[in-house]
C-alpha cells in the first residue's frame, strides 16, 4: 500500500505561503485577514476552527473568529463585505440555524468567498483544490483515468465534477443513496474520491485492483473523526489511499489559506 501524505506536501505549500505573507506585510502594508463565522461551538467544530488558526498564524495571517446566532451572521457578513482589512469570510458549517444557510451564504461576496460557499466564487472551494493538489502532488495522471465521484456535496463532490469537467476528465458521479450498487460499479475506475460522511461506506469489495482511494468523507463516530471508507480497504496492499489522518485534511486547510492570499494580493490591483 502507498499513502497519499497531504500533511509533507502541505509543508512545502506552507513555506512557500510564508513568503507570500511576509511580503505583503513588509512591501505593502497588507496584512491578510480571514474572518471565520459560527454560530455553535462543539468539540468537532471547534476543533477545525482551531487547525486554520494555528496555521494562520504560524505565518503571520490574522484571524477573527465570532460565534453569532441567526441573522446576526449575515449581517456580520454585510460588514466585512466592506471592510478592506478582511480579505476573506468563511462560515464554518454546519450551522444549527440550517433554514438560514442559504440565505446567510449568499450573502458573501464572492471577492472574499475563499471557500466558494456561494458557489460563484472566483476561488476554487478549498478541499477540491486540496484533492487536486494532492494526486498532482503524487504524479496520478488524472487526464488518463477513469474517475469516481462519491457524493455531490456542496463543498466537495460538487465543485470537484465541475473543476474536473471543465478539464475534461473522464468523470461519473455516484450519490450515496441513488440506488446503485457501489460493490457492482466502483472497481471499474481506477480513481475514486469519496465524500460521503457516511463512516464505512465504501468496502474492500468495491475498489479495483491498484486504485487510487481519496477519502475526503468526515463524520463523527463513537466521539472521533472518520472518513468514508472502511478498515478492511486499508487492508489491501495493492491501493494507494490517502491514511486515516493526515490525507486530504493538511491541504484544505493550506488550500484555504492560498485562496485568501490570493484575495489579499488582489487589492493591490484595486
Amino acid at each position: 500500500m502507498k499513502f497519499l501524505d497531504g500533511s509533507e506536501l502541505a509543508g512545502y505549500i506552507k513555506e512557500r505561503q510564508a513568503k507570500e505573507v511576509r511580503s505583503l506585510r513588509q512591501a505593502h502594508g497588507i496584512p491578510p485577514k480571514l474572518l471565520i463565522l459560527r454560530d455553535n461551538s462543539n468539540p468537532v467544530i471547534d476543533k477545525y476552527v482551531g487547525l486554520k488558526k494555528a496555521y494562520a498564524n504560524d505565518i503571520l495571517i490574522d484571524v477573527e473568529d465570532k460565534i453569532l446566532q441567526g441573522m446576526a451572521l449575515k449581517e456580520e457578513i454585510l460588514r466585512a463585505n466592506t471592510n478592506t482589512s478582511i480579505h476573506g469570510i468563511v462560515v464554518q458549517l454546519p450551522l444549527q440555524g440550517m433554514a438560514l444557510k442559504e440565505e446567510i451564504l449568499e450573502s458573501i461576496d464572492v471577492k472574499k468567498d475563499v471557500d466558494d460557499l456561494t458557489g460563484r466564487s472566483n476561488f476554487t472551494g478549498a478541499t477540491p483544490l486540496a484533492i487536486d493538489w494532492l494526486l498532482a502532488g503524487y504524479n496520478v495522471n488524472l487526464e488518463q483515468s477513469k474517475i469516481a465521484i462519491v457524493g455531490r456535496g456542496q463543498l466537495v463532490g460538487a465543485p470537484l465534477e465541475k473543476l474536473w469537467q471543465a478539464r475534461g476528465l473522464n468523470i461519473t458521479v455516484f450519490e450515496k443513496d441513488d440506488g446503485q450498487d457501489l460493490a457492482t460499479e466502483l472497481p471499474k475506475f481506477n480513481v475514486v474520491v469519496t465524500a460521503t460522511g457516511v463512516p464505512g461506506l465504501i468496502a474492500a469489495n468495491m475498489i479495483g485492483l491498484k486504485t487510487v482511494v481519496v477519502d475526503a468523507g468526515t463524520s463523527e463516530k463513537d466521539g472521533a473523526l472518520v472518513g468514508d471508507v472502511a478498515d478492511d480497504v486499508y487492508a489491501r496492499d495493492d491501493i494507494t489511499i490517502t491514511p486515516k489522518v493526515g490525507g486530504v485534511g493538511p491541504l484544505t486547510i493550506a488550500a484555504l489559506i492560498d485562496n485568501l492570499i490570493k484575495a489579499a494580493t488582489k487589492t493591490l490591483r484595486q
